[in-house]
C-alpha cells in the first residue's frame, strides 16, 4: 500500500520548508497591479512585466496587517503624495508566509516612500521629455492672457470649498469688475481625473471663453498623481486658450502645472491673479487716459496762444490786406472805364459806317419797294368789280359766291343781283343750254 499525506500535512511541509528556506525579511522591486484595504488590512496583487514587450512574467499575492498599515500607510503617502494604488511602482520588505488554510502569500513589513518618489520623477520626466521632443511643452504658455479676460471657464468639482472660494473672491473683488464664470465640472482625484478633465476642456473649446481655469481646493496632496499624466499634459498644452491650474500646493508641482500658461498655489491665487490682470488693463487705461487728457490739454494750450498770436496781427493784416486790395480794385477800375471808352468809341465808330451804307440802300429799297406798290395798286383798281358796275355791268351771286356759269344752277335756286346802285333777288325758273345762254340770259322771276 501506498504512503500518503492529507492536504494539511502536505501544507504543514510546505511551511516548514519556507521557514527553513526563507527564514529572512526581502526588499523586493514591484508594480502593484492591484491595492485594497479590508477592515484595516492592505491586499495587494504584485506584477512584474518585461521591460520589452511589457508582458506580467511573475505574480504574487502580499498583505499588510493592519497593525504594521496603520504606519506605513500615512508615511508613505506623506512622502509620496500619493495613496498606493494600481500602476505604482514599489520597493516592499516583505517575508514569506504560508498559511495551511489559506496559502502562500508575501507579509509586507515596510515600504520605502524614496524609491516610489524616483520611479514617480523618472515618469515625470519621461512625460516631459515626451512633450518636449513634441514641441509642445511650451506652446499653451506663448499664448497671451486678454487684457480683457472676463469669461473664465472653470474646470473643478463643484462641491470643492476651493471653488466656492474662487468665486467669492472673483465676484466680490474690491474694484468692482464683472466677470462671467462657467462651471464644467469634473473629478479632481483619484483615476478618473485624465478623463474628466479632459472631456471637460472639450466642452471649453467648443463655447467663447478668454481662459479656462483649472482649480482643486481642501484636497490632500495624495491626490495630485492624477495630474501626472501624457495624456492630460498633452491636451492642456494643445490647448488654444491660455491655462491656468491652482492645483497644488507650495511644495508639489504637477508635470500639468509645468505645461500650463500660469501656475499658482490655490484657487484664490487663481482669482487674484485674474483680478490683477484686469486691474493691470484698468492701470494702463487710465495712464493712456491721463496722457492723452495731457496731450490734448497741451495742444489746446498751444492752439489758444497760437489764436491770441493770430488775433493780435489780423487788424494789422486786414488793414493791409485792405489798402492792397484797395488799390488793386482801383487798378481794375481804371482798366475797366479805359476799355470801356475805347470799346464805345469803336462801336461808335462802326455804327457810324454802317449808317452811312445803310442809308443808300435804304433808299433804293424804298423807291423799289413804292413802285412795285403803285403797279399793284393800279392792278387792283382795275380789278375792283366797282369799276365794273359803273361801266353798267351786274353780279350774280348765289350763297353769297359769283355765279360764272348757268350750269351752276338749278330752278328753284335763289340768286341776288348787284347793281352799282342797289340790288335785288331772282328764283331761276329754267335754264339754256350753252349755246342758247350766249343769246338770252336764263329765266327769273
Amino acid at each position: 500500500m501506498k504512503t500518503s499525506l492529507t492536504l494539511y500535512e502536505l501544507n504543514t511541509l510546505v511551511k516548514d520548508a519556507i521557514e527553513l528556506t526563507l527564514p529572512d525579511e526581502y526588499w523586493v522591486e514591484a508594480e502593484l497591479s492591484e491595492a485594497r484595504e479590508v477592515r484595516g488590512h492592505c491586499y495587494m496583487q504584485l506584477i512584474q512585466k518585461d521591460e520589452k514587450s511589457n508582458t506580467p512574467i511573475a505574480q504574487a499575492s502580499a498583505k499588510c496587517w493592519k497593525s504594521t498599515w496603520m504606519i506605513v500607510k500615512p508615511h508613505f503617502e506623506r512622502v509620496t503624495g500619493q495613496h498606493l494604488h494600481a500602476g505604482l511602482k514599489v520597493l516592499l520588505r516583505v517575508y514569506a508566509q504560508f498559511h495551511e488554510n489559506y496559502g502562500f502569500s508575501w507579509i509586507v513589513t515596510d515600504i520605502d516612500p524614496t524609491y516610489t518618489m524616483g520611479d514617480m520623477a523618472r515618469r515625470r520626466q519621461e512625460i516631459i521629455r515626451e512633450l518636449k521632443a513634441q514641441g509642445v511643452f511650451d506652446l499653451n504658455r506663448e499664448l497671451t492672457i486678454p487684457a480683457f479676460a472676463q469669461n473664465i471657464a472653470v474646470i473643478s468639482s463643484q462641491q470643492a470649498a476651493g471653488y466656492g472660494d474662487f468665486v467669492d473672491q472673483l465676484m466680490n473683488n474690491e474694484y468692482g469688475f464683472v466677470f462671467n464664470i462657467q462651471l464644467f465640472p469634473a473629478i479632481m482625484q483619484g483615476e478618473q481625473v485624465e478623463q474628466s478633465v479632459i472631456a471637460a476642456l472639450d466642452e471649453i473649446y467648443r463655447a467663447p471663453f478668454d481662459c479656462v481655469v483649472i482649480i482643486r481646493g481642501g484636497g490632500a496632496v495624495a491626490d495630485l498623481s492624477g495630474f501626472d499624466t501624457l495624456r492630460l499634459a498633452e491636451n492642456v498644452a494643445n490647448f488654444p486658450l491660455p491655462v491656468i491650474t491652482g492645483i497644488g500646493h507650495d511644495r508639489d508641482e504637477s508635470v500639468l502645472d509645468m505645461v500650463a500658461h500660469t501656475r499658482v498655489k490655490t484657487p484664490t491665487a487663481a482669482a487674484a491673479f485674474l483680478v490683477d490682470n484686469l486691474k493691470r488693463t484698468s492701470d494702463r487705461i487710465a495712464v493712456a487716459q491721463d496722457h492723452i487728457i495731457n496731450k490734448v490739454r497741451q495742444r489746446m494750450q498751444l492752439q489758444h496762444l497760437r489764436l491770441a498770436r493770430l488775433s493780435q496781427a489780423i487788424p494789422t493784416l486786414f488793414s493791409l490786406m485792405a489798402t492792397r486790395q484797395k488799390a488793386h480794385i482801383d487798378r481794375l477800375a481804371e482798366r475797366m472805364a479805359r476799355a470801356a471808352t475805347s470799346a464805345t468809341t469803336q462801336r461808335l465808330h462802326r455804327l457810324h459806317m454802317l449808317e452811312q451804307a445803310f442809308m443808300p440802300l435804304v433808299g433804293r429799297k424804298m423807291m423799289e419797294h413804292r413802285h412795285r406798290l403803285l403797279l399793284l395798286q393800279q392792278r387792283i383798281d382795275a380789278a375792283n368789280p366797282e369799276r365794273l358796275l359803273a361801266k353798267g355791268y351786274s353780279i350774280t351771286l348765289r350763297q353769297g359766291h359769283p355765279v360764272r356759269s348757268a350750269s351752276e344752277l338749278k330752278p328753284g335756286d335763289t340768286v341776288e343781283t348787284r347793281l352799282q346802285q342797289g340790288r335785288f333777288s331772282a328764283v331761276v325758273t329754267s335754264l339754256s343750254s350753252n349755246e342758247e345762254e350766249q343769246q338770252q340770259p336764263p329765266g327769273v322771276q
